[in-house]
Order: structure tokens, then sequence, then C-alpha cells
């Protein structure tokens, strides 16, 4: 077997395109190890929940007072009262009426999309979305079509042959985590309402630090009840593990008994149930954090353009600066290391190819002056 491992692996690097992990002390906006400080731009900690007494609190005290893990099924032995807990506290937060739990994001993906799209149906996939959404299309068994990043004639132009399929799903994402840009799902939503569509809008970079109370873009919106389902993480903002789906009662019982990666999956842990529903109460609390970090991201943001580099579309806290070749990506990735700052270098697959690029994760924990110190640095590496 090892001779075409090895050859696949000969193939990656040919690419310049293989991966490698890497262990950190610990998660957070800024990284302190054997060799210095990091500036850590390459994580999802938006609100720099994962060192707050709070959330670290409620995590150590489930861990004590429920057990480190849930050790069954939803549907056997495995929920616990902070599930539903926490269930409750999210539907309140996001103002929709129900939510369920998943171990990740990627399991909420893998059971919603396959439940509302099967053989016979059709799924509209904008181009850049997420791979947790194109693997569940794919394993749907629907016919997939991907329609050009954010554009709604094209989703209109696709659906012409609506008629032919029993249900129809179109999936998009509130923000796209590499291009820092947001969808036209309000557009959307009203494309989907005219062709008797459903809309899936995952909301995974958007919850905690957009929209109402921070609480995403498709927060409040009562179209929840009938045509819209949302899907969201705790893994990035919310500062823990797992997923969810917020969404009308009747899609959720549904999702109950019909969801493979629902039944089948062990509950998620007692004390990242904690940590997210401290995490959300503390977001609840602080409605202006969402607006401090649109500020930082934009100053950010501002200078980079300004100097010339090509920042996308990004209008939000994700900032991608597109360099192009995979091995000068890579380059310029570990210059900006020896400087104390981690950024991440992004190439395909995850990208297009020819796109590589260095995306900037912005936290409302970095300090003003070392994401001045990052720009001044990333600037001087790609200008020189």
């Amino acid at each position: 077997m090892n001779g075409w491992v090895e050859d696949e692996l000969a193939a990656i690097d040919a690419r310049g395109e293989r991966r490698r992990i890497e262990a950190w002390p610990t998660p957070g906006p800024y990284l302190n190890t054997p060799d210095g400080r990091f500036i850590n731009l390459a994580g999802n900690d938006y609100l720099g929940l994962t060192a707050h007494p709070a959330v670290r609190d409620a995590a150590a005290r489930a861990a004590r007072d429920v057990g480190p893990g849930a050790t069954a099924s939803r549907l056997l032995a495995g929920t616990c009262a902070l599930h539903e807990e926490l269930e409750r506290a999210l539907a309140a937060w996001r103002g929709h009426p129900s939510a369920l739990l998943f171990s990740s994001g990627y399991l909420a993906a893998m059971g919603i999309v396959p439940l509302l799209a099967d053989r016979g149906d059709l799924i509209l996939a904008d181009r850049l979305v997420h791979a947790c959404l194109l693997d569940a299309a794919r394993l749907s068994g629907a016919r997939l079509l991907r329609f050009r990043h954010n554009d709604v004639d094209d989703v209109r132009k696709r659906l012409a042959t609506r008629a032919a399929y029993r249900r129809c799903l179109i999936v998009t994402e509130s923000i796209f985590s590499m291009e820092g840009d947001s969808a036209p799902w309000r557009a959307l939503l009203e494309v989907a309402l005219e062709h008797d569509a459903l809309l899936l809008v995952d909301e995974a970079h958007a919850v905690g630090v957009t929209g109402p109370r921070g609480a995403g873009f498709t927060a409040d919106d009562p179209a929840i009840e009938d045509r819209l389902i949302s899907l969201g993480t705790l893994g990035k903002a919310l500062a823990s593990a797992g997923g969810f789906i917020t969404c009308s009662p009747v899609l959720r019982e549904l999702l109950v008994n019909r969801a493979r990666t629902f039944i089948f999956d062990t509950a998620p842990t007692p004390p990242a149930a904690a940590a997210a529903l401290a995490a959300v109460r503390l977001i609840e609390r602080h409605p202006e954090w969402a607006a401090s970090l649109a500020t930082k991201s934009a100053r950010v943001r501002t200078r980079l353009s300004d100097a010339g580099l090509d920042t996308l579309a990004s209008h939000t806290h994700l900032v991608p600066v597109r360099i192009g070749d995979n091995e000068h990506t890579m380059a310029l990735a570990a210059r900006l290391r020896t400087e104390g700052i981690l950024a991440a270098p992004i190439r395909p697959p995850t990208v297009p190819a020819g796109t590589a690029r260095l995306r900037l994760s912005i936290s409302l924990a970095h300090e003003d002056a070392d994401l001045d110190r990052a720009v001044d640095a990333l600037i001087g590496v790609v200008q020189s």
C-alpha cells in the first residue's frame, strides 16, 4: 500500500500543498511558546473568550459536577440538562423558535443537508461554501449545482429547471471565511420564496460577532419558521466545541428522528456545552463587542488596502491578502513567523488554484499596537 500513498504525498509536495500538524501550548489570540510570544492571526477566537474566566470556570465546573464526557448519544443516555439549557439559550439569543446541538459544525451540516434534499431533489450551493456543506450535498444524492459566488442572478438562472425536482435547497454562508465577505442572503431568501425552495445559511463565522445582539445575520428573521434554516458553530466566537442548527420546531423534531449524525453520534461533552452557554451569556451582556471588533478589523483592512495589498472583497473581521503562488505564500508566512506573527497561509484545495493567500483573523483581544505591528510586518514582507 505504501507505494501509492507515497506517490500521493509526492504529488501534494509538487503542488506546494503539503500540510503539517503543529502543536501549540494554548489556543487564543496570543500564543506563548519557548521561542517567544506570537500574535495569532490564524485562529478563530474572535472575541478572545477562550481565556475568559467565566468560560473556563463554567467548563471546569461541568467537568467536575457532571463529567468530562457524555458517554452516549443524545437519544440514549447522553442528554444532560446543560444540553437542553444551551439549546434554549441559543434559540432565544438568535430569536429563532428552536435549536439542536451536534458534536461539531461539520456533523451539523452532514446531518441537515441530506435531510432537506435527497435523490430526485436539487441543491444549489455557492461555489465558495465550506467543504462540509459540499460533502453533505454529495452525500445526500441530490443533484448538486454550484452557482457563481454571491451571484443571485446565477441562482435564478439555475432555478430554471426547478420544476423537474421535488425539493430544492439553496446553500450559502453568511460570512465566507476565506474571502471575508458576506452573502446577499436576504436576496437569496426572496429567490427561495419565489421558487418554493429552502435556504440554508451557515453562520459559523458570524455567530457572536454580527447581527442583532451579535447573534448572526439571520437572527430574528421570521422566515426561520418556514423557509430559512441556520447552521452555527460553538468552536469559534463561542470558544467551545460543537455545532447547532436553529430552525422550526417541526424540523427540529424531524432532525432528532432522522439526522444520522445526531442519532448515532455521542452527545457533545458537558464542559463544552457549559463553556458555550457561558459565552452566549457574556455576549448578550456586551452588545458593544461586535462593533468594537468591526472597528479593529476595518482599520487593519484599510491600512493593507492603502498599501496596495489585495484584500479581495473583505469587509469583516476576516481579512485575506491574496498572494497567488503557493510557495511564495508559504515563504511569506515563514518570514512573518520570524517576527512573532502567525498568519495562516491558505492554499488549494481550501481556495481555488492560483489564489493562495494569507488569511488574517482579527480578535477583539488583539491589542491595537500589536495589530499595527503585524500590518507593518505584512506590508514589508509582501512589498520586499
